[in-house]
């Protein structure tokens, strides 16, 4: 479906992005919030392997893939659909820096987990225990130092366990809370 969604910012800014139906994406204000509180986090020339859980339309790992030039995205979604779109969305960007899985994220979390850097948590709001439950079961494969970038709806009372994440920054846009986490030291 064609949208207002756009890449903000960097190599591929401009870029109009396709939506799978029924998607909920990241609205471009918020998504350029959440990179410019990234930029402060992950210097932009750092080489970085991300994540991109329950992918929708993608357009979290594309900004990240547009954003930072050393970066590279494997995109999940058990979606069929989604999986198409965002095959179409990355066209154009060098393969060596894209996967494109279709997937369950919660049941993939050893397998991506382990070797990422910065992980997009963004699963349907209809479904926040999803959410929740993929980030408790994160902790337990990640490295220290890992970030999470998790999107729940504002309304959600929501904090993980302080026992393994350090939460960076906590901010609203609109009906969107966004967490960013990083996995701490302790085991």
């Amino acid at each position: 479906m064609i949208s207002n969604l756009q890449v903000i910012s960097g190599t591929y800014r401009g870029r109009k992005l396709l939506l799978p139906d029924g998607a909920r994406p990241t609205q471009n204000m918020a998504r350029g919030a959440i990179f410019n509180m990234l930029l402060e986090i992950v210097p932009q020339n750092t080489k970085i392997t991300v994540w991109d859980a329950f992918a929708g339309s993608g357009a979290l790992g594309i900004e990240m893939l547009s954003r930072y030039p050393n970066a590279a995205v494997v995109f999940t979604d058990v979606s069929e659909n989604s999986v198409k779109c965002i095959q179409k969305n990355v066209v154009g960007v060098p393969v060596n820096r894209v996967s494109v899985v279709r997937v369950d994220s919660l049941n993939s979390v050893s397998k991506y987990g382990a070797n990422a850097d910065i992980v997009f948590v963004d699963p349907p709001y209809a479904n926040p225990e999803l959410g929740t439950e993929f980030v408790a079961k994160l902790a337990e494969t990640v490295r220290s130092g890992t970030i999470v970038v998790q999107e729940i709806e504002k309304n959600v009372a929501y904090l993980p366990d302080e026992t393994k994440w350090d939460v960076i920054r906590d901010r609203s846009y609109g009906r969107a809370r966004f967490l960013i986490l990083r996995r701490n030291n302790n085991k």
